[in-house]
């Protein structure tokens, strides 16, 4: 069956092994890399015949996380799959007791409102958040900041 047609049933926690195969995945979605080595612990990954082929990651900030790295290579995107990982990164921020889920974008605000993200002034996301890489300037400042409460 060619790959495309294949469905990914595995989503899970990235593996030490698998940081690299994350890294190559987000290169090639043009996404940042700076500082998610800082964040292994919590990084996703779906899985297509032992292979990583879409990633999720949170930045842990307290009770605030860094939605970010959300990737699917490109002959599987349409599908859902980016919507799963996502899904499974907002369980995995409640698991962590997090109230508040932070993300920057330049072209996903319309997918990520789906969640019930909603675009914010970057001055309004949680200070701790504020310190990380992406928004110290992996990400560059035109991109959209958008919250989700998750606890009140």
């Amino acid at each position: 069956m060619p790959e495309t047609m294949q469905t990914v049933h595995d989503i899970g926690l990235a593996s030490p092994e698998e940081f690299q195969q994350v890294l190559a995945l987000l290169e090639r979605c043009g996404l940042p890399l700076a500082g998610l080595s800082d964040h292994r612990a919590t990084i996703l990954v779906a899985r297509l015949g032992g292979r990583v082929v879409g990633s999720a990651a949170l930045e842990l900030y307290g009770a605030a996380a860094m939605l970010r790295s959300v990737a699917v290579e490109e002959p599987l995107r349409g599908r859902g799959l980016g919507e799963r990982l996502a899904r499974a990164a907002l369980e995995l921020a409640r698991a962590h007791g997090i109230g508040s889920v932070y993300l920057l974008t330049e072209t996903a605000s319309n997918f990520f409102a789906r969640f019930g993200f909603v675009p914010i002034p970057r001055e309004q996301v949680a200070p701790a958040v504020q310190q990380s890489v992406e928004f110290q300037g992996a990400c560059p400042e035109t991109a959209q900041a958008m919250a989700l409460r998750l606890a009140e």
